[in-house]
């Protein structure tokens, strides 16, 4: 394995380390800054609806109303307000197109359109049917005549991960996450085949068309000059990255990918860094996995925070940066996730030396499957089965 270095983290001391970093061996960024240290932290959470039926994304709704757009993964969205509640009704209903027979599959991510507030159009990625191929298309709220597919890819193989995550960076372009292709231990090697969009994230101009295209690619993504690779790849190496999010504040990148079976893991990329390899399957979390998989002085940039899957968890549910004004005080600049089986709240802040610093701060309810930040930078989660949406807190401990 001479040669094979990972970036972020010393490839030999992230391999050593324990998963969870004691608060005190890193520094402590100041209060003003980052809130109060993240060992006197903890989260809280006040349930505020019931009712989803199995919630996988959300997002705010880009308008003056307030509203949450919750997607359930059987193809519809329903409404939240925090005055009005979850509306009965979705405001968007495409399950007639929506393959939501496989655990992983079904409406996976909703976004919406940076016009919205004019035209009520919204992206969302989904498992078509009746292949599961993954689909990006932009639809009206109300209106499931107007969808318009802009990408697909081909997921016939296998049903699990989709990935599916959608979300604008601060450059205006769109983002979407695909998952490897399923099965376990990327067995055709998608995650680092640049001719492939699965296993990758991807990054397009939805506001132009660029000849037969609907969308354009940017010319500065990484691999528009790379033969044979897909021009709208902005990363790779990814196992099934579920859930990412931007930094409303400083736009740089976290991704939280899901583990095959030893780590969970959570990276972080500065704004407009493309071109990054994490790593999978020659790499899971801090450990080689697939030796075969490892390419001799490859960059593979490694997780800035990981647990280990079967101890602390069984998948990484990724957050958001806490850039909120209720709990500035306590929260201001902290990544928040979770895990699906053991509900642990995980708390990461980048020092300003270049080192994290991460904890654990309580706990969320059981089975959440996703983060959504409102108008006003606060948090909500969504719990999977038992369809409950709740807002985040936090609270000061000594």
């Amino acid at each position: 394995m001479s040669g094979l270095r990972r970036t972020g983290l010393a490839f030999a001391v992230a391999t050593l380390l324990p998963a969870m970093v004691s608060p005190a061996s890193a520094v402590e960024p100041d209060a003003a800054r980052h809130g109060v240290p993240l060992d006197q932290l903890r989260v809280t959470t006040a349930e505020v609806a019931t009712g989803l039926v199995r919630p996988v994304a959300m997002t705010g709704a880009n308008d003056r109303t307030g509203r949450m757009l919750i997607a359930e993964k059987r193809g519809t969205v329903r409404a939240f307000h925090p005055k009005d509640g979850l509306a009965a009704d979705p405001v968007l209903d495409i399950s007639d197109r929506v393959n939501s027979t496989a655990n992983e599959r079904g409406l996976l991510g909703i976004v919406p359109a940076r016009d919205f507030a004019h035209t009520s159009k919204v992206y969302v990625a989904y498992t078509r049917l009746p292949d599961g191929a993954l689909t990006l298309s932009r639809v009206k709220l109300g209106d499931p005549a107007s969808e318009q597919v802009l990408l697909t890819q081909d997921h016939a193989r296998f049903s699990n991960h989709n990935g599916g995550q959608l979300a604008f960076g601060h450059d205006g372009y769109l983002y979407w996450s695909l998952g490897d292709g399923g099965s376990a231990g990327d067995p055709d090697a998608n995650a680092m085949n640049l001719g492939t969009l699965l296993g990758k994230i991807l990054r397009i101009d939805v506001n132009r068309t660029c000849g037969d295209l609907p969308y354009c690619v940017p010319k500065s993504n990484p691999f528009v000059s790379t033969p044979g690779a897909r021009p709208e790849i902005w990363a790779h190496g990814l196992r099934n990255a579920w859930r990412f999010s931007f930094d409303a504040l400083d736009g740089s990148l976290w991704i939280a990918d899901v583990g095959q079976g030893a780590y969970e893991e959570i990276n972080h990329a500065k704004a407009f860094r493309g071109g990054q390899n994490y790593g999978w399957s020659c790499m899971e979390g801090p450990a080689v996995f697939n030796a075969e998989r490892c390419a001799p002085g490859a960059d593979y940039k490694a997780p800035v925070f990981h647990y280990q899957t079967r101890v602390d968890g069984c998948a990484v549910i990724g957050g958001h940066v806490y850039r909120g004004h209720e709990h500035a005080r306590l929260a201001f600049g902290t990544y928040v996730a979770t895990d699906y089986c053991s509900a642990a709240a995980f708390a990461i802040r980048k020092n300003r030396d270049g080192t994290y610093t991460n904890a654990r701060i309580g706990q969320f309810p059981a089975q959440v499957s996703t983060f959504g930040v409102d108008r006003a930078g606060e948090l909500y989660v969504a719990t999977d089965r038992a369809g409950q949406l709740f807002r985040v807190g936090f609270e000061r401990v000594s």
